[in-house]
């Protein structure tokens, strides 16, 4: 038996809880009507009053984060759940591309300014945690497009 006959699930599962504690995050935020994230560098007040003047109130971006947390969870478990395996393979790999560049992005500041620093405010063990979640969110895809591949019929 080679390992493409028993997919990896633990990196989907912990995509998931690392999705839904960014959601959660996000709604204690948006709650309280802040910008930013618990654990994560502060939003001064001015920074957060120019945000809500230039796109939206920081309670209604915040709720939209939650939701994209709570899609992303919702992505993640589909790639390992028999419902998530009817999309077809193409469309759940396009969309599982987009998800990587946004994570990827969001790490890629965390991992930037963690170790260089830009300015935002992330810690070196930020960057490390941007790096972790870049390295599962890699996982999470090569284990769904390993699990979905089309085998031969020798």
């Amino acid at each position: 038996m080679d390992c493409s006959e028993r997919p990896r699930r633990w990196p989907a599962y912990t995509m998931a809880v690392l999705f839904l504690g960014y959601a959660a995050g996000k709604a204690i935020f948006a709650l309280h009507a802040r910008l930013g994230f618990p654990g994560g560098p502060p939003v001064s007040a001015a920074e957060a009053e120019r945000y809500a003047r230039d796109f939206m109130a920081p309670a209604t971006a915040q709720w939209l984060a939650t939701a994209t947390g709570v899609a992303g969870a919702c992505l993640a478990l589909a790639t390992v759940t028999p419902l998530g395996r009817r999309v077809p393979r193409a469309l759940m790999l396009l969309v599982l591309a987009g998800m990587f560049l946004a994570v990827a992005g969001g790490a890629g500041i965390m991992i930037a300014d963690g170790f260089v620093g830009m300015g935002v405010g992330w810690r070196w063990y930020h960057g490390l945690l941007g790096l972790v979640v870049i390295g599962l969110q890699l996982a999470m895809i090569r284990s769904y497009a390993m699990a979905t591949r089309r085998r031969g019929t020798n």
